[in-house]
Parts: structure tokens; sequence; C-alpha cells
């Protein structure tokens, strides 16, 4: 599989060192779509505060990719779906941080969760 990033130099706002517009995902053997995961521990229970349901979130994350063989590093897509829009800047961080500053495509969308102790849920599309 061969991962190319896409950040056009003009006509469109420019990417940032953590940011590209697109990624072209050549020639994947597989495709894993994981549904929204939220900041919950083994018994579904939520963290307190946000930054440890992101803890939970990425945990919780490299556990489903694990079943299927992959790690982080196959992320090749994120959404994040933020209870309000002050999380915006610790979702990034934890998202830099999960994926060592690799950047994705990724969209950070402000919604109501279906539980108010939902403070975050991410989804991925992982390839290899």
């Amino acid at each position: 599989m061969e991962l190319l990033p896409h950040n056009p130099s003009s006509g469109v706002y420019p990417a940032s060192d953590d940011y590209v517009h697109a990624m072209e995902v050549r020639n994947p053997s597989r495709l894993v779509y994981v549904a929204g995961t939220m900041g919950l521990d083994q018994h579904g229970v939520p963290a307190a505060s946000l930054e440890e349901q992101l803890g939970l979130i990425w945990n919780n994350i490299r556990t489903i990719l694990a079943a299927a063989d992959m790690t982080v590093d196959n992320i090749v897509r994120l959404t994040s779906y933020l209870r309000d829009p002050v999380y915006a800047e610790a979702n990034a961080r934890a998202r830099v941080e999960a994926l060592k500053g690799r950047p994705v495509p990724t969209t950070a969308i402000v919604a109501q969760t279906l539980e108010s102790s939902w403070l975050v849920e991410i989804e991925v599309i992982a390839a290899d």
C-alpha cells in the first residue's frame, strides 16, 4: 500500500503540519471502518474528564485495530464528534500524539452526543 498526501499549493487554504487535505491510498489490500468510539472503559462507563475520555478513546481504537491486525499507523481518515467546540484543541493534541504527528484527513464536528456524558466520539478508516 502507498499513501500519497495531496495539499494543493493554490486555490484552497494551506494545510498545516498536522493537517492534510486529501490522502490517496494506492493498492490497499484491506479497509477497516471503525464505528464511532467513545471514552468508555471496559464496563461501558465514561471517564470523568475530557482528557481521560480521549485517552480511553485512543486506547479503544488501538484495541479495535489490533483485532484486525492493524495499528494507528494504518489510519487514513478520521472524524471527531465533539460535544462542545472548546474540546477542539485537546482533541487535536490527542490525535497528533496518538498518530505521532502523522497527518491524516481529519474532520471535527460539534454535535450532541447520544449520552451527555460522552464528550467526544471518534471514528476512523484504516487501510493496509
